[in-house]
């Protein structure tokens, strides 16, 4: 999903009664953005690592060590997160990298951690061509080509929906690649895109792009961005008098889409990778601590943080050493790990397999749940 932040992870040997040392330290990286258009991608997947952290180390850390956390920030630009994540390797040596959180972002940074034969594990980047860059690569989320037609089947099935508009953001890996995947299935079920079409990253005026779908009378229109788009492309679609709801992914995730969205979100639908209202033991005590320490409701980006951050020391632990390629084996190995997300296990792609989804809706300006749609 998106573009984000570069947290550097500091893993920290320190004994009980006596004060850490340098030597005694584990570095380890991730990246992403805490300024730039997506900020609140680097603060909650910031927040959802610290977490972690904090629960590792008050067990006792890794094998007796304990984590210490730096951030650096990637300003939501690729070039950033690459000469981030370079600075990373070459200058502090870490022992892996989480991030990052933005498909375009891991993209530009993912061949510096697989060039190095350094882990990278994202919270959050969707796009299928993430894990391809290589064997350092692994996710913790599931992928634009199984929520996009998880959603068109929901659209198209659940809904009844016949015709639907397209807009897309032809600056984002993310959301061409998740704007293809839903179109595909769509129309593969009998439903038609009768509207394409297009907006570049940093647009404040949608209105012409809305109009011409306006003009194909839409029974929905799928916007495949992240929620600082959405909010304004909603608001100025019922400026233009379209009722239709608007559908699209897990880059709408963010406590800022209904505060620029507001009432023209209502009725509106996206696909998540957890609901923080979920019942579910695992869920209900993460949610709590969260909320203790960040007095906030955590977000999708913290929960998929915080599982990286678990699933990641969890390999550590196991390793036979902290080269990368022992790191490595161990992360490809993670079967059954219960995280907040869901029961973890990375397939042979890297992927997780057996993620469910969650399909929410805006409704009285709160987020509901109305579908969850376990792993097919």
């Amino acid at each position: 999903m998106k573009r984000a932040l570069l947290l550097l992870i500091l893993f920290a040997c320190k004994p009980a009664v006596e004060p850490s040392t340098k030597s005694e330290e584990i570095l380890v990286g991730e990246y992403g953005s805490m300024t730039g258009p997506e900020a609140t991608f680097g603060v909650s997947t910031h927040n959802g690592v610290m977490l972690a952290v904090e629960e590792i180390n008050a067990a006792g850390g890794v094998n007796g060590r304990r984590l210490r956390v730096q951030s650096e920030d990637d300003q939501s630009r690729p070039d950033e997160a690459a000469n981030a994540v370079t600075k990373l390797i070459s200058q502090n040596q870490v022992s892996a990298v989480i991030g990052e959180v933005a498909s375009s972002n891991s993209l530009a940074a993912a061949p510096v951690c697989q060039g190095s034969r350094v882990p990278m594990v994202t919270p959050s980047s969707t796009h299928p061509s993430v894990k391809r860059v290589g064997d350092y690569i692994f996710r913790m989320c599931f992928i634009d080509s199984y929520q996009g037609p998880v959603m068109a089947k929901y659209i198209r099935e659940e809904l009844k929906v016949a015709t639907a508009g397209l807009l897309t953001d032809t600056r984002s890996d993310y959301s061409r690649g998740l704007g293809d995947a839903f179109a595909e299935t769509f129309e593969k079920l009998g439903g038609k895109i009768v509207a394409r079409q297009n907006f570049s990253k940093g647009d404040s005026d949608f209105r012409a792009q809305l109009t011409a779908i306006r003009a194909a009378n839409p029974q929905v229109v799928f916007v495949p961005g992240y929620y600082n788009d959405v909010g304004q492309i909603a608001i100025q679609a019922r400026d233009l008098g379209m009722k239709q709801p608007l559908v699209g992914g897990d880059g709408w995730e963010s406590p800022k889409l209904l505060e620029i969205g507001g009432k023209s979100l209502e009725g509106c639908y996206y696909s998540n990778h957890y609901f923080v209202d979920d019942p579910t033991p695992t869920v209900r005590t993460f949610v709590t601590k969260y909320r203790e320490k960040f007095s906030a409701k955590p977000d999708s980006l913290a929960a998929l943080g915080y599982d990286s951050m678990h699933m990641l020391a969890n390999a550590m632990t196991h390793a036979s050493s902290l080269d990368g390629s022992a790191i490595r084996d161990q992360l490809a190995a993670t079967k059954n790990f219960t995280g907040v997300t869901g029961t973890i296990s990375l397939g042979p792609d890297r992927n997780p397999t057996g993620k469910k989804l969650v399909v929410l809706e805006v409704k009285n300006g709160e987020l509901v749940l109305k579908k969850t749609i376990e792993p097919q």
